[in-house]
């Protein structure tokens, strides 16, 4: 046996390196506190997962604008585009946990992970910050063509199956789903040509390389305000409150069952610490109340639809599991994912 003293004395000093050790801990796990009462120190980026002109693009080019007065930082966007958004949701999902990678989201995150081909399960592997906007879709054709009306298309696409071509951001992505959605509901075959953005297949369209494509209305608005491009229906519940836009009809008015619309937002890395999310949260919520944001975004055709981070994951939860019914109920899941083989 230990003599007393030698004992009481390794006793205190084992007790010592216990409290040292436990202190250094307590002290590494304040770091993020720390960290988060000086943030953000430096920009910020943006990771935008599609081409440069389309709905997420343009909310983060807003967003950009306003960030050094409700931030403290600027935001700096860089655009990831492919894979139907994969690519730059995949840099956001395994970016570092600091609080200065952020991505836009939109309904296509969603869809990806149903069809069993990315790397990230995006809805788990990321968290919400803000619900910024949210709009629905549009079919739109060029006004030179023979159909200028839903049924004209209709009729058209029967009588020349396999001829029309509709151009989209990616297989997989919303406006991929959505035209599917009308192949089938309209009972029509029609071709879909992929490209790695919105910007990209409404130039196709306005080429005339494709015949009818699946995009956010104000981006065409120009197009339909001179009358190079028409909108044949509206993938919301109502039309579009907008002088140039509000004579288009729904789907739902022309007796066709395609009600979904898109939202946009940001989302960071899930294991970002909560003092910093917290800190992101309040800042978006005070710019996206701004009424000159307000105003900018309506200028772009986003309407503000404000959600905060558990609104947000909240519907998240809700869309997946509509869209999940609707693809496994009508057979586009399965359609898509032979397609992205």
């Amino acid at each position: 046996m230990l003599p007393k003293k030698i004992f009481v004395s390794l006793s205190i000093t084992i007790l010592m390196v216990l409290v040292l050790v436990g202190c250094s801990d307590i002290q590494t796990q304040t770091i993020p506190v720390s960290k988060a009462a000086k943030f953000p120190e430096k920009p910020i980026t943006v990771i935008v997962p599609f081409a440069v002109g389309g709905g997420l693009d343009l909310t983060a080019r807003s967003l950009e604008k306003f960030a050094p007065q409700y931030l403290g930082q600027p935001l700096t966007v860089v655009n990831r585009p492919g894979g139907a958004g994969t690519i730059g949701w995949n840099e956001l999902a395994g970016a570092n946990t600091d609080g200065y990678t952020l991505g836009i989201t939109g309904i296509d995150m969603l869809l990806l992970p149903l069809y069993g081909s990315v790397k990230y399960n995006y809805p788990t592997a990321l968290s919400p910050i803000v619900q910024v906007a949210a709009t629905p879709m549009v079919l739109a054709v060029q006004t030179n063509k023979p159909w200028q009306t839903l049924d004209e298309l209709i009729d058209y696409a029967k009588q020349h199956p396999g001829e029309l071509k509709f151009g989209h951001g990616g297989i997989g992505s919303f406006p991929h789903l959505l035209g599917e959605m009308f192949a089938q509901t309209a009972k029509i075959t029609i071709d879909q040509v992929p490209f790695s953005g919105a910007s990209e297949a409404t130039a196709a369209l306005l080429g005339g390389h494709v015949h009818l494509s699946f995009v956010n209305p104000m981006v065409i608005r120009e197009h339909v305000k001179n009358s190079t491009i028409k909108i044949l229906a509206v993938t919301g519940e109502q039309r579009i409150d907008d002088a140039v836009l509000s004579q288009a009809p729904t789907f739902k008015e022309q007796g066709l069952d395609i009600t979904l619309t898109n939202w946009y937002g940001i989302a960071i890395p899930k294991e970002t610490p909560p003092a910093i999310k917290n800190k992101l949260a309040e800042g978006f919520k005070a710019m996206i109340s701004d009424p000159e944001f307000i105003k900018n975004m309506n200028n772009i055709g986003l309407p503000i639809q404000y959600l905060g981070p558990q609104e947000t994951q909240d519907k998240w939860l809700a869309d997946s599991q509509k869209l999940t019914s609707t693809l496994e109920d009508t057979g586009i899941l399965e359609k898509i994912k032979n397609q992205r083989k």
